[in-house]
């Protein structure tokens, strides 16, 4: 079932490089996603909320840098399976230029706008 139209090695090379990177954000931002140690003779309470906004925008950040860890980790596995570059939804062809904007992406563009519907 491998699709014969797809750079198999050029989209891995790109889910490689972008995991690393991710990887590197996580550990570079550990810290500011840390409990915020609250001082209060030492801040005020717009300090405080401050505090407390940034590191829930950190932590925001991580988990949206997890699930795209998850979907590069499950478009290597497809790739080991033969399954790459097909929607894991309805099996449809996902379009080469779809991939290209994204090669982790598991869902061909109608499966995709049923899933957004639904959220």
């Amino acid at each position: 079932m491998s699709r014969k139209d797809l750079d198999f090695e050029a989209y891995r090379t790109r889910l490689l490089a972008r995991r690393v990177e991710l990887e590197a954000e996580c550990d570079a931002t550990a810290q500011d996603r840390a409990a915020v140690e609250v001082d209060q003779q030492r801040m005020g309470r717009l300090s405080r909320m401050d505090a407390l906004q940034s590191q829930a925008m950190a932590q925001e950040l991580e988990r949206h840098r997890q699930i795209e860890l998850l979907h590069i980790e499950q478009a290597l596995k497809r790739m080991d399976e033969g399954d790459y570059g097909y929607c894991t939804a309805c099996d449809a062809k996902i379009p080469v230029r779809r991939l290209d904007l994204d090669p982790s992406v598991p869902l061909c563009v109608k499966c995709a706008g049923k899933a957004e519907h639904h959220h």
